[in-house]
């Protein structure tokens, strides 16, 4: 065998031992977690915490919270949601898809206007404001009939009389972090995410943040789709201390 034989032969060896050893690591158990866009960050560092301390796997599918509960009505292998309101819990719950005790209100939000980092502006978040002054490019948020945050958004801009104003200048996205990206890559002008996403680019600044009383409270609730042992278990370490330091470090506020 020549050297570079041998040498290959080794190389394809240590990558067969490696990948057996990162298999027989799970032992099998894998959770899948369906959790809302605005949640990746947060729930990407749970996941490696928990694979390291369990022999379990954890795979994350993000998108907005509508997505994901019709994908989980429709048969999707979800073993725990992580909705971004409470009506998409809600419409499984009644779908008999989540059972009522295998629930819980877990985090909080707030909703906030953003702006490109390079063209800041500030808004008073007043009735007695005319937004049309400071905005005058697209407005970008989440789908106003079923994202969560678009949902919010638009209630927001009813309450404040902004609503038919801004309009026109609507750009609604599949989730909030679409949203947080045209704003970044300077393609809206200004949009309306979580608090918790602005925090997380530094090509967005907060030009103002909506008062809690325009909107219904922003709320996260958590479900269990399929009970098992290791469903129930991730579950419980999403409300342990552990979990919760790393939600509140994203921004989150803990609700249990």
């Amino acid at each position: 065998m020549s050297i570079t034989m041998k040498k290959t032969y080794q190389y394809c060896a240590v990558l067969a031992t490696s990948l057996f050893i990162h298999t027989h690591a799970f032992a099998g158990n894998t959770i899948t977690v369906y959790a809302a866009a605005s949640l990746t960050n947060a729930v990407n560092e749970l996941e490696n915490l928990y694979e390291q301390k369990n022999k379990t796997e954890v795979k994350t599918s993000y998108a907005g919270s509508s997505t994901l509960a019709k994908q989980i009505e429709a048969g999707a292998p979800a073993d725990v949601f992580m909705s971004a309101d409470v009506q998409w819990m809600d419409y499984l719950q009644n779908k008999q898809l989540v059972v009522p005790t295998d629930r819980i209100n877990l985090l909080g939000n707030r909703l906030v206007v953003i702006t490109p980092k390079d063209r800041p502006i500030k808004l008073k978040m007043d009735k007695s404001v005319d937004p049309t002054k400071a905005i005058q490019g697209k407005l970008c948020t989440g789908d106003t009939k079923s994202v969560p945050v678009g949902k919010y958004a638009k209630q927001a801009l009813t309450s404040l009389g902004w609503w038919e104003k801004l309009e026109p200048r609507l750009v609604e996205t599949e989730d909030v972090r679409a949203a947080l990206n045209f704003v970044a890559r300077g393609e809206c002008q200004v949009g309306i995410v979580y608090a918790t996403d602005a925090a997380i680019s530094k090509d967005v600044v907060v030009a103002g943040i909506f008062p809690e009383n325009t909107h219904p409270p922003i709320i996260y609730p958590v479900g269990l789709i399929k009970k098992n042992a290791d469903s129930v278990k991730f579950y419980k370490f999403l409300q342990s201390g552990q979990a919760k330091a790393v939600f509140k470090k994203y921004g989150f506020s803990v609700l249990q």
